[in-house]
């Protein structure tokens, strides 16, 4: 089994990332089975503003670079550095979490025509593309759950972007548990998805 060390953190940041089990895969590597909490997103939107209800939208499962694309929690200890958290994950991966949020929340808000997800058959008028650039609990300096999600507006019928912006959400961590680490993570999205759903029904 390798011998873990954090010589390369910054002095006054080892010993908070030893009290924390970052890497969980290093009780697979000793041919044990982690125990791992499992947890889900929420986002609730609001139920007042511009309405398009003679529309009907797309959310494809957004894009994200592999490090993102899984049901591990990240957890950047340097800035070239991610690790996972340890005895936690994800309910799916991380791109289908926030597809099928996105879809209830436009779905929850009451003002829209109909939403789906590809496959569903609906007559579509526009696709709401996302790419997730940041899912993490950022441990460099003060601890900050980040969220950063770039959305594009696409017309189905002409294939034209109609609008483009990117959400960035950062929340502080309170305490010091993983449970603590992932209500910050839950609370950045919550903002940034609800931020979303707004934008969206504006521009259509």
């Amino acid at each position: 089994m390798t011998d873990w060390t954090f010589s390369n953190l910054p002095l006054g940041r080892a010993a908070s990332v030893i009290t924390l089990p970052l890497v969980a895969i290093l009780a697979v590597g000793c041919g044990t089975k982690a125990n791992n909490d499992t947890f889900d997103l929420s986002i609730t939107p609001a139920s007042t503003g511009p309405a398009a209800r003679s529309r009907q939208i797309l959310v494809p499962e957004p894009t994200a670079l592999k490090a993102i694309d899984s049901n591990q929690v990240v957890v950047r200890v340097s800035p070239s550095e991610i690790q996972y958290l340890a005895n936690s994950q994800w309910s799916d991966t991380v791109p289908r979490m926030v597809q099928s949020k996105l879809v209830a929340a436009f779905e929850n808000s009451g003002r829209l025509g109909g939403v789906g997800k590809p496959g569903q058959g609906l007559a579509i008028d526009y696709q709401v593309v996302a790419e997730i650039r940041t899912f993490e609990v950022n441990t460099v300096g003060a601890d900050a759950a980040n969220v950063e999600i770039f959305v594009k507006i696409l017309n189905d019928r002409d294939g034209t972007v109609r609008a483009q912006r990117a959400f960035q959400t950062s929340v502080p961590v309170s305490g010091s548990e993983n449970r603590d680490f992932i209500q910050a993570l839950n609370a950045a999205f919550a903002a940034a998805g609800a931020e979303i759903v707004e934008w969206s029904l504006q521009v259509m």
